[in-house]
């Protein structure tokens, strides 16, 4: 049985794609056999691996009843596959609305292919609603990415709120894997000054940080995720060890 993962932050650019598309990469590295759901209506993640104008698309598996099965490509890396988003997405919030079980449409998808991966990465998009209730329900296990920026903390307390509803009212074994500090520059206090106010909050933050890269921000533009585009990176390293950190579990798991 896989663990699925969902990446959730409401707010934008705090690296949740680079993680995505990265962590997966690292753990399909690792020998794990993992699958990206790409669940964020501007398809970042598929670009960021160079995937595009699938036939069968995250679209299908929300709305259609696809199985994650018919929808999952290959990647260039091997033992990495992803199930491509595209805008019509978007449009996947409004026609939820009316169905039933509407917030458990992802999770029984996922369900379905659950022993043919080690791990699930859903990609959410930078926002609470029906996309982000979904992967929720439909996960295992949270991980937020953070910013190591001024306001990083702002939102923290309305998504911890959402994830205690989400475990109250639909899934029961969510569970809160960790923050994940991200775009941290050494070369400047607030980046520390940041880091050490999260750790202060959420004892379960991941020791790995993940530093401010052009070569991690490069990398998506080629389609390739960093151990390709440039495995020596400073990225490609702290990924690795993200990997590493992941698989081995030691963390204590805290909830919400």
């Amino acid at each position: 049985m896989s663990t699925v993962i969902a990446l959730a932050n409401q707010k934008g650019g705090v690296g949740k794609t680079t993680t995505a598309i990265n962590l997966g990469a690292a753990l399909a590295r690792h020998g794990k056999r993992v699958l990206i759901i790409d669940f964020d209506p501007q398809a970042n993640s598929s670009a960021g691996l160079g995937i595009r104008g699938e036939e069968k698309t995250t679209y299908d598996i929300a709305i259609e009843n696809v199985s994650p099965a018919d929808a999952a490509v290959p990647t260039t890396i091997d033992g990495l596959w992803i199930v491509a988003a595209t805008p019509d997405l978007a449009g996947a919030e409004v026609e939820l609305v009316p169905m039933m079980a509407r917030e458990f449409r992802l999770k029984r998808a996922v369900d379905r292919v659950r022993d043919a991966y080690d791990y699930v990465l859903i990609d959410c998009p930078p926002s609470l609603g029906l996309l982000t209730v979904n992967a929720l329900t439909a996960a295992d296990e949270v991980i937020v990415p953070v910013q190591c920026e001024y306001l990083a903390l702002e939102g923290l307390t309305q998504l911890t709120a959402t994830l205690e509803l989400v475990r109250r009212n639909l899934n029961s074994s969510l569970k809160l894997r960790g923050l994940l500090l991200t775009m941290f520059d050494a070369r400047t206090n607030l980046s520390q000054q940041v880091a050490d106010e999260v750790r202060t909050h959420f004892a379960n933050t991941f020791k790995t940080v993940i530093p401010r890269s052009v070569r991690l921000s490069e990398a998506p533009s080629h389609g390739l995720p960093i151990f390709t585009y440039d495995p020596s990176s400073r990225g490609a390293r702290a990924y690795d060890e993200l990997a590493d950190e992941l698989i081995a579990g030691t963390r204590t798991e805290v909830p919400a």
